[in-house]
């Protein structure tokens, strides 16, 4: 499986349409092959901060994920909304058990 995470500082005035987008955004990536979950959370420490967390089953899943043309459009469009593109993290993961860690 492949976890990708990312968060960024909405600015307060752009706060419903970037929750707007990205929740469109997350809404289309599910209906993708190999796309397990895709979310966009608010942190309840700091209501400014959002995040995305996504799980695709492997990593030619998020390459298509990636090569959607809807997928560079949101890029364009939330960076502009913005002022930067996101910090993103991708992580091969494999699921465990509560059992396993000891």
């Amino acid at each position: 499986m492949i976890i990708l995470s990312a968060s960024f500082a909405v600015p307060p005035e752009q706060r419903e349409e970037i929750i707007a987008l990205c929740s469109e955004h997350s809404a289309r990536s599910r209906g993708e092959p190999g796309c397990i979950s895709h979310h966009i959370h608010a942190d309840c420490e700091d209501p400014a901060r959002l995040f995305f967390h996504e799980q695709w089953q492997d990593e030619a899943a998020v390459a298509a994920h990636f090569a959607v043309p809807a997928s560079g459009e949101f890029v364009k469009r939330l960076t502009a909304l913005l002022g930067e593109r996101p910090a993103m993290q991708i992580y091969r993961a494999e699921a465990i058990s509560a059992g396993d860690l000891g």
